[in-house]
């Protein structure tokens, strides 16, 4: 398989939802195809009957292994021979069962090293939940399958806007006891170096937001700014990262503010998600950072209510694609100085020379 093919794995998601739509809606375009080497983690025939319906005509290839993907092709992994009722716009446990056989098979290739970066379409986190699933969503599944026991970080980002959070899918009721000191510097921590190797920003700027309205007004609306988030943010500075604030978010995003940063961190899901999606339209991407696997997906859910109407918009699905490609290619340069160990046993060749000169010269 040519190397500079990135091979892209992509879970079809629930299958009443609008999944294969935006997936085949994307590979109608042939030239995507000279950049990837695209894998479908899901069923031929589920995805032959959303062709149909859909009146679409993007060729796919059947294969039964990752390892038979051919170049230039959209294949298509059958991932169960099951039959699957098909209800477009409507939950089901069929459907989520559906979507969690395609995201296990996904993650076990992974493991195998059969594809390179990992593109999710939407599920329905309820119906999903079952035996081998008790997540709130993917990201933490990810997390738990190929994290290595390595920390996610969900980022919602377009060209100019990147939003962390430190809690994602929390109740509101329970996000002010989520947000710790601890709980800010490792995200912030990760968020710093995914800016670095993720998007090649040598010296980020970390924006962090408040949790209470007006910054808490110096305690009246709250505490959390005075004894949590600026001795984090402290911290951060003490530790080399670039983070201000805290900021009250209504009046960050209403000024623009954040086009001054490289990145923005959210105390909580819609806090960040909310202005995000406003200002993003239809081109923001989802990435977990922090894993070893390079994961993305678009910045939409199943869109049930135009299932099957064939009005969906692709481009945040063909954006989390190039951005998962371009993140890929951005680690390889990032690591590849690393990993040349010759400068450093150079280096330490040439001490233990210089030791062994001044020694003798001393000696005389």
């Amino acid at each position: 398989m040519n190397e500079q093919l990135i091979r892209v794995a992509i879970t079809h998601g629930d299958t009443n939802g609008i999944g294969y739509e935006v997936i085949l809606k994307t590979f109608a375009d042939p030239a995507i195809l000279e950049l990837c080497t695209p894998i479908i983690y899901g069923s031929p025939k589920v995805a032959a009957y959303h062709r149909k319906t859909l009146g679409l005509e993007t060729n796919f290839t059947i294969i039964n292994k990752a390892e038979e993907a051919h170049e230039g092709k959209l294949n298509v992994l059958t991932c169960f021979d099951d039959e699957v009722k098909i209800e477009l716009g409507q939950p089901s446990a069929e459907a989520g069962q559906a979507a969690l056989k395609a995201l296990d098979r996904a993650m076990t290739d992974y493991r195998k090293d059969l594809f390179d970066v990992l593109v999710t379409a939407p599920i329905n986190k309820s119906t999903i939940q079952g035996d081998g699933f008790h997540f709130p969503g993917h990201t933490e599944y990810v997390e738990t399958s190929v994290g290595n026991g390595q920390k996610s970080l969900m980022i919602l980002m377009n060209d100019v806007l990147k939003v962390a959070l430190v809690t994602t899918h929390l109740p509101i009721k329970d996000v002010a006891s989520a947000i710790t000191k601890e709980a800010i510097i490792e995200k912030a921590t990760i968020f710093h170096q995914s800016l670095r190797r993720d998007f090649r920003v040598s010296t980020p700027r970390i924006a962090i937001l408040s949790l209470n309205p007006h910054s808490g007004d110096n305690g009246l609306l709250g505490t959390e700014e005075q004894s949590i988030l600026t001795p984090a943010i402290e911290e951060l500075e003490q530790k080399g990262i670039h983070a201000f604030g805290p900021f009250a978010a209504d009046g960050f995003f209403g000024t623009r503010a954040y086009t001054a940063f490289d990145g923005v961190l959210a105390m909580y899901h819609d806090q960040g998600l909310t202005p995000f999606k406003t200002i993003a339209l239809e081109n923001g991407v989802n990435y977990t950072a922090g894993l070893p696997i390079v994961r993305t997906s678009p910045d939409h859910g199943t869109a049930y209510d135009i299932a099957g109407k064939g009005c969906a918009d692709e481009n945040s699905f063909r954006q989390a694609i190039f951005t998962a490609i371009d993140i890929y290619r951005n680690r390889k340069q990032y690591d590849q100085p690393l990993s040349n160990p010759l400068p450093k046993l150079f280096h330490e060749k040439r001490e233990d020379g210089d030791k062994a000169r001044f020694t003798k010269q001393h000696e005389k």
